[in-house]
């Protein structure tokens, strides 16, 4: 089992293109993906939340990983979204899309069920001695209604497979405590854009971006440049990309994304219900930060 201990930069949260009629759009997931190993991307996580995962069949699931794995042809990690509330099912699920080529899996807290502390231990702790691939637990309690605590995340940690933490909490200092007290080889990357900066500067690896699905050269680069501990730098390109950090997540992410992607003809504006296009108001602000970067064409 390779543990990708060299893992780190920008890895994309890849949105799950669609046809009109509803089904994958596998041309546009293949240019997708090389559109952003092109543009420096580090990794790639397909059929997380950003790609719409909980409205994918398993079959679909599966493929979406399949694609990304045969277009990536190794040039990059491709880590592949395992979660869910059924530890069994994630179990399976996680199984498959390492057959399929996956390098490693995320794998979010349960939601719904809630499970407590011991709960959560419990559930990827079983997740890891079933499944011989390295394992991201991704903490996003604003999505699932459950924090994984700084003192589990450690325990977690001293699992062999368990190798890092998407931390998306918003809590700054929860994500610190993590820093002091995990092994310095687990990773922690940034699931939320904007506080991508301090958490490298707290030791974290990168960062799990959803804006980087529109403009993954210049993430790609502030991301580097973090690393480096240019953050000065870094800041100057932060200032560029904030007003779109901010306007993916106007409405339900992966809206704003989507239709970011389909401003510049890399996919089809179509989503799965529940999700719905975002209002007209709302994608003219987005077009406008868009123009700003240089992503779309400025319209007269």
């Amino acid at each position: 089992m390779k543990l990708l201990s060299d893992l780190k930069g920008c890895g994309t949260a890849l949105v799950t293109p669609f046809t009109s009629s509803g089904s994958l759009d596998e041309d546009a997931l293949r240019r997708l993906v090389n559109f952003q190993i092109d543009e420096g991307i580090d990794f790639l996580v397909p059929c997380g939340t950003t790609g719409e995962n909980p409205t994918l069949t398993k079959d679909e699931h599966i493929k979406v990983v399949s694609i990304v794995v045969e277009e990536a042809k190794g040039r990059v990690p491709v880590i592949a979204g395992a979660g869910g509330y059924n530890t069994l099912n994630v179990i399976e699920m996680a199984r498959k899309v390492i057959a399929a080529g996956a390098d490693a899996i995320l794998s979010v807290a349960p939601y719904y069920n809630k499970p407590n502390q011991e709960g959560l231990y419990a559930h990827f702790k079983e997740i890891a001695g079933a499944v011989d691939a390295p394992i991201v637990i991704y903490n996003v309690p604003g999505r699932t209604g459950v924090n994984i605590l700084p003192d589990t995340v450690v325990r977690l940690s001293e699992i062999d497979n368990i190798i890092a933490l998407k931390a998306a909490s918003g809590n700054v200092s929860q994500i610190a405590e993590v820093a002091v007290k995990a092994p310095e080889d687990f990773k922690i990357f940034s699931g939320d854009d904007p506080i991508t900066l301090p958490i490298i500067a707290l030791g974290g690896s990168g960062v799990i971006s959803v804006v980087s699905n529109q403009a993954p050269r210049l993430m790609a680069k502030f991301t580097g440049l973090c690393l480096k501990g240019k953050f000065d730098k870094a800041m100057e390109i932060q200032k560029k990309l904030f007003p779109l950090m901010k306007l993916d997540f106007i409405t339900t992410n992966p809206i704003p994304v989507k239709a970011g992607l389909a401003m510049m003809g890399m996919i089809e504006e179509q989503y799965r219900l529940p999700l719905v296009p975002m209002s007209r108001e709302q994608k003219e602000l987005l077009r406008r930060a868009m123009e700003d970067l240089g992503l779309v064409k400025k319209i007269k």
